[in-house]
C-alpha cells in the first residue's frame, strides 16, 4: 500500500498566512501554538487538496488573506499513489461580475476539478466541530458519512451535487401551478437515477465500514461502533435491484408532487438519510454516551475507516486530526499514537500544548506555529 505523504506545504494568501511554508520528512507532523495562531487553517488548507470545502465547510472567497488581492494559493509536494506529484488549488483575485471559481493543477498542469487529486492523495480529518455530530442534525451526520464515502470514492461528491441540482430542478417546476406532467416525469426519471447511484455507494461503503469496526473491535484501545443507515434506498438497495429501487422512487416522487409542491422541497428520498451510531461496549445510541465516550467513538470510527480506505484504494489516506489529543489521558493518548505508527499513515496534528506530544514518538516532527508564521522546533 501506498501512503499519501507531503513533502512541502506553500501558503499564499490563505487566512492569516500571507506567505508561509514547511518541509518534513516525519510521518507525524504536530503543529503547536497559542489559540489563534493558524494551526487549524494549515490544516485546513492541506484539506482543500480533495473535493469540497475543506475541513471548516467555508467559501472560496473566506479563506483568502484579508489583506490580499482575493486571491490565494495552497500547493504542495505530495508521494502518493503515482509517485511524486506537485499538487496545487486556488484562485485568482475576484473581479465584479465575475464568478470565482477555484483552479486545480497537478504537476502545474490545469485539471478540470479537485476530484483528480484523488489519484495521488486521499485524506480524512477530525475536527473539534465533529465533537457534537451524534447529538446534531442528521444533515450534519449525512454530510459526515459523504466525507468518509468521498475518502474511497472521489467521484461521490459529484453524484451528490448532480442530485441535489436535480430535486432543486423539480421543486421549481413544482412552483409552477400548470406545470408540465411531461416535464416532471424526465426530471424524476434523472432524479431517481442519480438518487439510486448515491444510496448505493453510501450502503457499500456502510457495510465495509461495518465490518472493519467489527474486525478491530478486539484489537483497539478505542470504542467500537455499530453503524446503520436510516434511509429506505439504502436499504432496499441490499436486496433489490437498483432498477426496482429506481422505478419505485419514481412512482413515489411523481404521487407526492401535490405534497411536495405545497411543502417547497422533495419530502422523500437519499438526501434526508440519517446515520445512526450505536455505542458498541454498552449497546446504547452514540448520542446517550457521556461526552468523552463519544470523543473516543468518533476516534474509533475515523481509525476504522482510514484502514478500509487503504485496503479498498490501496492508498494509506492522510490524516489531519485538529486538536484531538489535548481531550484524551496519557494513556489513550499513547495507544492513539501508537495505532496511528501501525497505520502506517502520515498524520498532521495540532494542539495549543506541546506537552501533549512529548510521546509522539520517533519519525515525528514538531512545527511552532505563531502570528501567520511557521518553523521548525529545534
Amino acid at each position: 500500500m501506498t501512503p499519501s505523504r507531503i513533502h512541502r506545504l506553500t501558503l499564499t494568501h490563505f487566512r492569516n498566512y500571507r506567505a508561509a511554508g514547511l518541509e518534513t520528512a516525519a510521518d507525524m507532523v504536530a503543529l503547536v501554538g497559542p489559540n489563534g495562531a493558524g494551526k487549524t487553517n494549515c490544516i485546513e488548507a492541506i484539506s482543500f487538496l480533495s473535493p469540497g470545502r475543506g475541513l471548516r465547510r467555508a467559501t472560496l472567497e473566506d479563506v483568502a488573506d484579508n489583506q490580499g488581492d482575493g486571491s490565494w494559493a495552497v500547493s504542495v509536494q505530495a508521494e502518493g499513489a503515482l509517485g511524486l506529484a506537485t499538487l496545487g488549488t486556488g484562485i485568482d483575485a475576484p473581479r465584479p461580475d465575475t464568478a470565482v471559481s477555484r483552479r486545480c493543477r497537478i504537476d502545474r498542469e490545469p485539471v478540470n476539478s479537485a476530484a483528480a487529486f484523488g489519484d495521488h492523495i486521499r485524506m480524512v480529518w477530525l475536527t473539534p466541530a465533529m465533537d457534537g455530530l451524534f447529538m446534531g442534525a442528521a444533515s450534519e451526520r449525512r454530510r459526515f458519512f459523504d466525507r468518509l464515502v468521498l475518502a474511497i470514492d472521489s467521484e461521490h461528491p459529484s453524484r451528490i451535487n448532480a442530485l441535489e441540482r436535480s430535486l432543486r430542478s423539480r421543486n421549481r417546476l413544482l412552483e409552477t401551478r400548470n406545470y408540465d406532467d411531461h416535464w416532471c416525469d424526465a426530471i424524476e426519471r434523472e432524479t431517481a437515477e442519480l438518487a439510486v447511484a448515491v444510496a448505493a455507494t453510501r450502503g457499500q461503503t456502510a457495510a465495509r465500514l461495518t465490518g472493519m469496526l467489527n474486525a478491530r473491535a478486539q484489537q483497539s484501545a478505542f470504542p467500537s461502533a455499530q453503524i446503520a443507515l436510516d434511509g429506505w434506498m439504502e436499504n432496499a438497495l441490499l436486496t433489490e435491484t437498483a432498477t426496482s429501487v429506481e422505478d419505485r422512487y419514481r412512482q413515489i416522487l411523481r404521487d407526492n408532487r401535490p405534497r411536495d409542491a405545497i411543502a417547497g422541497r422533495t419530502t422523500d428520498g437519499p438526501h434526508l438519510t440519517d446515520l445512526q451510531v450505536i455505542y458498541a461496549p454498552k449497546s446504547t445510541p452514540a448520542r446517550d454516551a457521556s461526552t468523552g465516550e463519544q470523543k473516543a467513538l468518533l476516534i474509533g470510527l475515523v481509525l476504522a475507516h482510514a484502514t478500509l480506505v487503504a485496503e479498498m484504494t490501496g492508498i494509506v489516506p492522510l490524516l489531519l486530526l485538529d486538536e484531538v489529543v489535548a481531550h484524551l489521558d496519557p494513556n489513550r493518548r499513547a495507544a492513539l499514537f501508537d495505532e496511528l505508527r501501525k497505520l502506517g499513515a502520515q498524520v498532521w496534528l495540532t494542539g495549543a500544548d506541546p506537552a501533549a506530544f512529548a510521546e509522539i514518538g520517533a519519525g515525528s516532527e514538531v512545527f511552532d506555529v505563531e502570528s501567520g508564521r511557521v518553523s521548525a522546533r529545534r
